[in-house]
């Protein structure tokens, strides 16, 4: 069931309120409530934020489009491929492979610690998905790369730890038992929280151009919504997301130029139905449009078990575009999305003693 009525719009705060910590329960009711979407967006952000989405999501273009052998290098198997480049590891819910977009996974240890780039494998040794370190393109490759996506994942986590102070003080409210503070702790602690910066490649046109990609494309009649990114929750404590950046890659984008410029984008997609949808607690689905000055959050898994279901996870997609919808131009839609997670031997479950690690394994063996 579709809907976008007025009372399942995004409830939008200020940066300003949840720095003072004037974020009304109820305000908190609508974002993440029952009855709610689930999402939250923050605006009046710090100065920065627009420069490094800019930036960071122009990166996803570049990135994907470098030559396979530097993929390659910049991929990691022991890990799963979540760590570093993923492209067509990540198994969909009827099997195949998604090559539909492409990947670049870093853990955000750094946020806690500027001097790690993983989080310590000393009690978890067969868990590379978290403890292997980060692989960062060499500089002339991708100059600024590392540098500017470590600075936008700071800026998300600083963002989501106020989000989460919110959270804490209308949980301690509400939920019998809760622990003062813990989701704050959580995100500001956290040395598995995990960021993700997503290419959506091009989409096929009916003559074949990317033939590797024809499948995902929603032809005229074709059941298939979630075709970008399958119907999922998150399985973290709270993910930030940004808008999306389109792209036409169908012009010139190495430049020889350092550092790399931002890329020309467009205002949206030339398919108004294709971006993110979400499916709300009142049995709706709705298209959730994130503006580009904001950041989007929403609650996942692990606090859903956490909270013993008082918040739950949102399950959300991402519809692709018509074939050919994008008529001679090739465009590309990139963002980043930052999961806030417990340490992996944070205990979720206290009645079954689970912790994030045997929760967060259970996950990925899903998926790989």
């Amino acid at each position: 069931m579709y809907g976008q009525a007025a009372a399942n719009l995004p409830v939008t705060l200020s940066l300003n309120d949840l720095c003072d910590n004037r974020v009304p329960f109820e305000t908190l009711e609508e974002a993440f409530g029952p009855s709610s979407l689930g999402i939250l967006l923050v605006k009046d952000l710090p100065l920065e934020f627009s420069r490094l989405r800019e930036k960071v999501l122009s990166y996803a273009s570049y990135l994907a489009n470098l030559p396979p052998n530097i993929l390659d290098s910049l991929s990691s198997p022991d890990a799963k491929y979540l760590v570093g480049w993923s492209h067509g590891k990540e198994a969909l819910k009827d099997g195949r492979f998604d090559t539909l977009k492409g990947s670049y996974y870093v853990n955000c240890a750094f946020y806690h610690d500027p001097s790690l780039q993983n989080a310590p494998a000393d009690n978890f040794p067969h868990f590379p998905e978290y403890t292997a370190p980060n692989i960062w393109p060499h500089e002339a490759i991708l100059p600024g790369f590392q540098d500017a996506v470590t600075d936008i994942c700071k800026l998300i986590i600083n963002t989501t730890a106020l989000v989460a102070r919110a959270c804490d003080r209308y949980a301690s409210a509400h939920i019998e038992d809760y622990q003062k503070g813990y989701l704050e702790r959580v995100v500001n602690t956290s040395l598995t929280t995990k960021a993700r910066l997503l290419h959506y490649f091009p989409p096929p046109s009916v003559s074949g151009n990317r033939p590797s990609h024809d499948d995902g494309a929603i032809k005229e009649g074709n059941p298939e919504e979630d075709s970008w990114c399958a119907t999922h929750v998150d399985h973290g404590c709270l993910t930030g997301l940004t808008s999306a950046l389109y792209v036409d890659e169908g012009s010139p984008m190495h430049s020889g130029s350092s550092p790399l410029p931002s890329l020309s984008s467009l205002p949206s997609s030339p398919d108004l139905e294709a971006g993110l949808y979400i499916c709300s607690r009142t049995g709706y689905t709705t298209k959730v449009d994130i503006p580009a000055d904001c950041l989007a959050f929403q609650t996942g898994e692990a606090l859903e078990v956490i909270t013993n279901g008082k918040f739950r996870a949102v399950p959300h997609f991402v519809k692709g575009p018509k074939a050919d919808a994008h008529g001679p131009i090739r465009v590309a839609r990139n963002t980043l999305a930052v999961f806030t997670q417990p340490n992996l031997g944070e205990v979720l479950d206290q009645e079954k003693g689970t912790t994030f690690a045997q929760f967060a394994r259970r996950v990925v063996d899903r998926h790989t």
